[in-house]
């Protein structure tokens, strides 16, 4: 008999919801992953707005801890980002509540309607006074460009160590006996990847075509390829993050009949 841990319930309630969702309501999931995107849209402004406002370690420091509060909105009113479901379909698939052919369409439905917010958005926020008429070497394109510096490898193991991360901050946050405390967590685990300059997929959704936007297209080393590359690398980094290393390894750890793990 399978040992079921305070965690794998929450977690397996959150699938069975997902996958509710999608089959009879497609759109409603649909715009909850379009929600997701304007959630961590507005934390990436407000963080990012920090950077523009501050210069040298303050202004990084600020972004870091800001662009948190986009994961706290997309955790407390339960939109749908795709990094966080990496976790909860590699659990779903590990733990045979959903096929793999299932939880991969959940996955793939997320993450593009994650895109097409994201590019609605970074749109919209192009044209707010906010990020109008920047000057062209701006903390926006000084973070864009380096991300098309980085190598495949780096890619790779950035995009790893940041849904690490994200998924921490999730798997606490469902830990977490109230809500400043879920507020708080949230907020310090995800300043890591921000400060260190991790690579997030859904992230980038919204950081590149922002900047291309603000810009009017001058982002040193922004080609169709190098966006494609660094999209193409961060999924599969983050994916491996969130969804092998932290879905499938507390799956497995929580399946032990005698050891509790997070209960």
């Amino acid at each position: 008999m399978e040992y079921k841990s305070d965690l794998m319930e929450k977690i397996d309630a959150s699938i069975a919801k997902k996958n509710q969702l999608i089959d009879a309501h497609f759109g409603r999931y649909a715009v909850r992953s379009i929600l997701a995107t304007l959630y961590l849209s507005l934390g990436s402004a407000i963080a990012i707005g920090l950077g523009l406002k501050f210069d040298g370690g303050v202004g990084k420091a600020l972004y870091a801890f800001a662009f948190g509060l986009g994961l706290s909105l997309i955790i407390f009113l339960n939109a749908e980002l795709g990094t966080s479901n990496m976790m909860y379909m590699s659990v779903a698939a590990y733990r045979k509540k959903l096929s793999v052919a299932k939880a991969a369409k959940i996955l793939f439905v997320c993450v593009l309607f994650n895109l097409i917010g994201a590019l609605v958005i970074a749109y919209l926020l192009s044209l707010t006074g906010a990020f109008n008429s920047l000057p062209a070497d701006n903390f926006l394109v000084h973070i864009v460009e380096g991300k098309f510096e980085k190598g495949v490898i780096q890619t790779l193991v950035e995009a790893m160590f940041a849904n690490i991360i994200v998924n921490l901050a999730i798997l606490m946050s469902m830990k977490a006996k109230d809500d400043m405390a879920r507020f708080s967590m949230i907020l310090c685990v995800i300043f890591i990847f921000t400060f260190l300059g991790f690579e997030h997929v859904i992230a980038n959704f919204i950081y590149f075509p922002l900047a291309f936007f603000t810009s009017g297209g001058a982002v040193a080393g922004m080609t169709v390829a190098s966006v494609s590359t660094n999209i193409v690398l961060a999924f599969i980094g983050n994916f491996i993050g969130g969804g092998l290393v932290i879905g499938v390894t507390y799956a497995w750890l929580n399946k032990d009949q005698t050891v509790k793990y997070l209960d």
